[in-house]
């Protein structure tokens, strides 16, 4: 588990690293590519094996020298799997260097780190994907928890990224980030998201979107129509003209102790 200067949570938990989507803006890849290395398999000899596009998932049992093995080949960690048990509650962002939830990850992997969040459950567990479909057909099989404590995100740019929606039996939200486009209206009948979160994107890559300070404030607008607590990154202050608006959904802890005792 690692402190992190994500600021709506107070620890990130990577059991799982690595992603197949090639979003363009991916701090995660950066980092990964960045320090990691292919310690496991041989990158020439799993071309040959599997061709350019593998899909390849990797099992690694103990701690390793470099936080990824396989740089972003998804990787499942399972020495990481119980390192956070014995700590203080607080909210855990999951798998911030991966989508858990990504069409190639195996279900097995998934139930292993639902089973040990069950076994912690002093924390509160936010999950985050841009694969929502894969929320709804681990509920429809009876594999999607849904306690109190277990939060599902879905990552969104624009009003043409799909996200699930639940009703009452899950903790449901959504993160606007980057910001790419302006989302539009929300639905007068639609089930509405618990929270939103808001960020423009990062770093230094050619063709980078500034979103539009109107687009910000439709979002804002329409949380304030539905009483929904809406949540500013950093990456908006020099946007926004006002304070940040750091807003969290009943449930969730305020974030006033980081001690990682």
């Amino acid at each position: 588990m690692e402190k992190t200067k994500i600021e709506w949570t107070d620890s990130t938990w990577n059991p799982v690293t690595g992603c197949y989507h090639k979003c363009p803006y991916c701090y995660a890849r950066q980092i990964a590519e960045r320090f990691g290395e292919y310690a496991q398999l041989d990158e020439t000899n799993i071309n040959a094996i599997y061709g350019p596009d593998h899909r390849v998932c990797i099992e690694v049992e103990n701690k390793t020298g470099n936080p990824y093995p396989e740089k972003f080949r998804p990787t499942l960690h399972r020495h990481k799997l119980t390192e956070y048990q014995k700590k203080k509650g607080r909210n855990i962002f999951v798998c911030s260097m991966a989508d858990l939830f990504g069409a190639w990850v195996p279900d097995e992997w998934i139930e292993s780190v639902f089973a040990a969040c069950l076994e912690a459950p002093q924390h509160n567990y936010i999950f985050l994907t841009k694969n929502p479909a894969r929320y709804i057909q681990l509920a429809k099989a009876g594999k999607l928890p849904q306690h109190n404590n277990f939060w599902y995100g879905s990552s969104v740019t624009g009003p043409h990224d799909k996200y699930s929606w639940f009703d009452e039996k899950y903790h449901w939200f959504l993160s606007v980030e980057p910001l790419l486009e302006n989302l539009g209206e929300m639905s007068e009948t639609s089930l509405k998201p618990e929270w939103i979160i808001i960020g423009a994107e990062t770093g230094r890559r050619a063709g980078k979107v500034v979103p539009a300070l109107e687009w910000i404030e439709s979002i804002v607008n329409q949380c304030r129509k539905y009483k929904i607590p809406v949540f500013m990154k950093d990456s908006l202050a020099d946007i926004w003209p006002h304070d940040l608006i750091c807003e969290y959904p009943e449930g969730l802890r305020k974030g006033e102790e980081k001690d990682g005792k």
